[in-house]
């Protein structure tokens, strides 16, 4: 049995597909409302588009730190130690002095909501986040993600096996050029319009991936053991680490 929910929120889609014979039941419809409601509650502390949102208010000086809050301290803890883990690749200070979680909310966001999932026995769940996808699958069996082609968003160019874990995309496909270099402070450029990233996290893996888009020719170096990626190149052709395809 399989069932299927959508909302839209944080602006984007997030889908929620149940498989198994308690698909259907009370309980896993409870664990997705509460993971929907866990999530709308993030997007409203943390969205730099929302005016009375905790990082808005933080950026406007009108609260301080000391107000912030346990989430908002957590989070500006966590990107902090990307930035770190990154090189620099990965960085949520802005090159005009302003601070955007963004990059690093939605991962860690719909990985902890994740948990309420978790929480259902015997459902196998697949939770995607605007084209970042959490796999939880109790039964073993696979769930098959496909990666968008960045030159046609309508087309799927490659596809993997998952039975856990999660994947995140990076690259140009839903937002145009929206990302930029920490170092530089201007906006990547470069001949690969995408990288996508697996492995056991979606919040690291969503880290890896911007960072790798950034990185550029070099992006195989920016993942660290346990995550694996595939870039696509402007022309279309692709280039997978070792372990991309490996259950």
């Amino acid at each position: 049995m399989r069932r299927s929910w959508v909302e839209q929120m944080m602006g984007m889609p997030i889908s929620v597909l149940a498989r198994g014979d308690a698909a259907d039941s009370e309980a896993a419809d409870t664990a997705v409302q509460e993971l929907y409601a866990e999530l709308e509650g993030i997007d409203r502390l943390f969205s730099p588009y929302k005016p009375d949102s905790m990082v808005s208010l933080l950026m406007r000086g009108e609260v301080g730190w000391d107000q912030a809050g346990f989430d908002v301290q957590e989070v500006c803890e966590r990107c902090a130690a990307a930035r770190e883990m990154t090189g620099g690749l990965f960085d949520a200070d802005l090159p005009d002095g302003g601070w955007d979680p963004s990059g690093l909310v939605k991962g860690w966001a719909v990985e902890r909501a994740g948990r309420r999932l978790r929480a259902v026995a015997e459902v196998d769940w697949c939770l995607n986040a605007g084209g970042d996808v959490l796999v939880i699958s109790p039964s073993a069996e696979a769930f098959t993600i496909g990666i968008q082609d960045p030159r046609d968003p309508g087309r799927v160019v490659a596809s993997l096996q998952r039975s856990w874990g999660a994947v995140a995309t990076s690259g140009t496909a839903a937002r145009g050029a929206h990302l930029y270099d920490p170092r530089t402070g201007d906006p990547v450029q470069g001949r690969w319009l995408s990288v996508s990233v697996s492995g056991p996290s979606l919040e690291y893996a969503d880290i890896f991936a911007t960072a790798a888009f950034v990185a550029g020719d070099d992006w195989p170096t920016v993942l660290l053991p346990g995550f694996e990626g595939l870039g696509i190149l402007a022309d279309g052709n692709m280039f997978s680490t070792a372990g991309w395809g490996v259950a």
